[in-house]
């Protein structure tokens, strides 16, 4: 049986982070927002799994002192044999 991940998934699973992540630093959404300079619309859309832009992903990222486990996680696909990203 495969184990198929969607994109819708993954978005969904990002805006969960997001969200707990933001909790965890006590911020409201316009706090984020004002922080990250966002609407705090695009800051609901990001934690609902609705469309956002790498950009904005990053940003919130890089608040929550995410970007270099990113970073680290890209890096090691890039590296790993079994990965097509290896030809890069």
């Amino acid at each position: 049986m495969l184990n198929i991940v969607t994109i819708k998934e993954v978005k969904i699973q990002i805006g969960q982070l997001c969200k707990a992540k933001r909790k965890e630093y006590n911020l409201t959404r316009e706090q984020l927002a004002d922080a990250l300079q966002m609407s705090r619309a695009t800051i609901q859309n990001i934690e609902s799994g609705k469309n956002a832009t790498l950009d904005n992903l990053l940003k919130m990222a890089n608040h929550f002192h995410l970007l270099e486990t990113i970073f680290e996680g890209v890096q090691s696909l890039k590296h790993s044999s079994s990965d097509p990203l290896s030809l890069y």
